[in-house]
C-alpha cells in the first residue's frame, strides 16, 4: 500500500510538470467555499481552452521544482499557494482568466464566522414576513421596522454590516430570512505565471468599467489634440476637411470672390443685400437736385 501511495505521488507530480512545461500559463486560485457543482461547471465552461487540476499543495510545489530549467523565475510561484488551492494551466491570456473567473462568481448565504465582502444593505420595503419574534430579530441587527397591512416592514435602508466586517450568527439567520445572499463564491487568482513573470491577485484584478471610462477619455483627448494641432490621421482627415471647406467658405464670402462651390451662398449674400432697407427716392433726388445747383452756381 506505502509504495501503490509513493508511486501515485510520483504520477501526480509528473502529470502536473507536464502541464507546466506545455502551458504558457500556470496559475494557482483559491479555492476557499468553492462547491464541486460549480467547479465542475466551470470546467465544463472553460474545457479546451483551460486544464483546472485538484492536487496538493506540496506536491504542486515539487512539480514546480523540476521546471525551474524551463520556466525562469517559476520558483517564486510556490509562495502563493496557501491554503485551499487548485492549480489551473492554459495558453489564454492570464487576464483574460482573470476576467472569465470574475463572471463565474455566484452570490450564496451568508454563516456565522463569515467576512462581508462589501457593506451589506438592507433596503427599505416589505420583508414579506408576518409578525412575531421575527421583529425582535430585525431590531436586534439593528434594522428599524414597523407593521402594515400584516406584514413587516423594513422603514428605511440600513447597513448592517460593514465591509470586513465578521458576520454573527444572528445576522447571518436574519439575511437568510430576509433571502440576502451577500457571499460571492468563486475562484480567485492567487498568482498566475507567464513568461518569466509573476502577477499577484491585485495586478490581475481589473474593473472593466473603469478601464473602459480611461480608454474612451484617452481617446477623445488625443482626438481634440490631433484636431486642434491640424494632426491628419485615419480619425481626423474627415473632420479637418470639413473643417478646412467650411474656412474656404468664408474667407471666399468674405472676399467676394466666386468659386465652383460658394457660387450659392455668395448669390444668397447678394440677394440679402438687396433687399435690405435703403433711404427714401425723394431724399436722394433732392440731394442729387441741390448738388447740381451747387454745381453749376461754381460753374457761373
Amino acid at each position: 500500500m506505502g509504495e501503490e501511495k509513493a508511486n501515485w505521488k510520483v504520477q501526480e507530480v509528473e502529470a502536473l510538470s507536464r502541464l507546466i512545461d506545455q502551458c504558457k500559463v500556470t496559475t494557482i486560485a483559491s479555492s476557499y467555499k468553492v462547491r464541486a457543482p460549480q467547479l465542475q461547471a466551470l470546467r465544463k465552461k472553460l474545457r479546451g481552452e483551460v486544464t483546472i487540476k485538484v492536487s496538493k499543495n506540496t506536491l504542486m510545489q515539487r512539480a514546480i521544482e523540476k521546471c525551474e530549467k524551463t520556466k525562469p523565475n517559476i520558483k517564486e510561484l510556490p509562495l502563493h499557494i496557501a491554503g485551499a488551492s487548485i492549480f489551473m494551466f492554459t495558453n489564454i491570456d492570464p487576464f483574460r482568466l482573470a476576467i472569465l473567473l470574475e463572471k463565474s462568481k455566484i452570490k450564496t448565504a451568508a454563516k456565522a464566522g463569515d467576512i462581508a465582502p462589501d457593506d451589506i444593505v438592507i433596503p427599505a420595503g416589505n420583508t414579506g414576513l408576518p409578525p412575531g419574534p421575527v421583529i425582535s430579530e430585525l431590531t436586534e441587527v439593528g434594522l428599524p421596522t414597523k407593521i402594515e397591512a400584516g406584514s413587516v416592514i423594513i422603514t428605511r435602508d440600513t447597513v448592517v454590516a460593514k465591509r470586513g466586517d465578521v458576520i454573527s450568527p444572528k445576522l447571518a439567520s436574519v439575511l437568510s430570512k430576509l433571502g440576502v445572499k451577500p457571499i460571492e463564491v468563486g475562484l480567485m487568482l492567487n498568482a498566475a505565471y507567464e513568461n518569466g513573470s509573476i502577477l499577484t491577485s491585485d495586478a490581475l484584478r481589473i474593473d472593466l468599467d473603469a478601464l473602459k471610462k480611461q480608454i474612451e477619455d484617452a481617446h477623445n483627448y488625443a482626438l481634440n489634440l490631433a484636431l486642434n494641432s491640424a494632426f491628419a490621421t485615419k480619425e481626423t482627415a474627415g473632420v479637418l476637411l470639413m473643417k478646412a471647406r467650411m474656412d474656404g467658405y468664408a474667407v471666399a464670402l468674405k472676399a467676394k470672390v466666386q468659386v465652383k462651390d460658394p457660387v450659392s451662398d455668395s448669390i444668397s449674400e447678394a440677394y440679402r443685400a438687396m433687399m435690405a432697407p435703403t433711404p427714401p427716392v425723394e431724399e436722394k433726388v433732392e440731394k442729387v437736385e441741390g448738388e447740381e445747383k451747387k454745381e453749376k452756381g461754381e460753374t457761373k
